[in-house]
């Protein structure tokens, strides 16, 4: 049921961490856990989660913060935190640092799953910037920079770019780019060659080899990295 979900846990109440950590475990979900919010804002930033599970009042730096933060460097993890405060200011607040749900102390384990699961089958939409290296995209504004300087793209370029963001360093299949920003009026399989050699251009073509980042992945799509897996790509 768990799909192999990937959480982490930001709490600074240990007997707390170790039951809801206990109780994932019977669920067969993987789960990471930070004592504070400094440590749990270093594991963000250097790991893949699915959803964190976030506490809101926390040493060093509380849960607002931590949600600040990695929504301000582009990192879309869905957020679900955790409070004592059950007033509707409270929750404003959280929902306008990133959070994307809420969940009450004390609470049902149950409830804790079912609100996990439900946020790991999407990325958070309160992100504003998507990043990867330094390439930027600014989803308000719908621009694109790279290494600060603008980039031309057409509006189909900014949608598929937004989509290989969104996944990175994953691979994204061709179906699901033509899906994504075109719905079910897709055009020819050409459409799409003609426009992703565009965004190389744009994306790639004063760069060396090495700090190129969209990459062809033989047979599965194309995957947006600084670091390609030699074995399997194709730029």
């Amino acid at each position: 049921m768990s799909d192999n979900l990937q959480l982490l846990l930001v709490e600074d109440d240990i007997d707390l961490a170790t039951a809801i950590i206990d109780y994932l475990e019977l669920e067969d979900i993987q789960c990471d856990h930070a004592a504070n919010g400094a440590i749990g804002l270093n594991l963000i930033e250097t790991n893949q989660y699915d959803v964190v599970v976030l506490d809101l009042n926390m040493p060093k730096m509380n849960g607002l913060e931590v949600c600040e933060r990695i929504r301000t460097q582009g990192i879309d993890v869905p957020i679900l935190m955790l409070t004592a405060r059950d007033t509707l200011d409270d929750k404003l607040v959280g929902f306008s640092k990133g959070a994307d749900d809420y969940l009450i102390k004390p609470f049902a384990m149950e409830e804790l799953i079912v609100r996990t699961q439900v946020l790991s089958r999407r990325r958070s939409g309160e992100v504003s910037k998507l990043m990867v290296s330094d390439l930027a995209l600014d989803l308000q504004s719908k621009t694109a920079t790279r290494k600060e300087q603008m980039l031309k793209l057409s509006p189909t370029a900014i949608k598929i770019l937004e989509c290989l963001l969104r996944d990175s360093p994953k691979v994204v299949s061709r179906e699901k780019i033509m899906q994504n920003v075109w719905g079910d009026e897709q055009p020819d399989s050409n459409s799409l060659k003609v426009h992703m050699f565009n965004l190389r251009k744009a994306v790639d073509g004063d760069c060396e080899e090495a700090q190129k980042l969209i990459h062809t992945i033989t047979g599965r799509g194309f995957a947006l990295k600084l670091e390609p897996e030699n074995s399997e790509s194709a730029s």
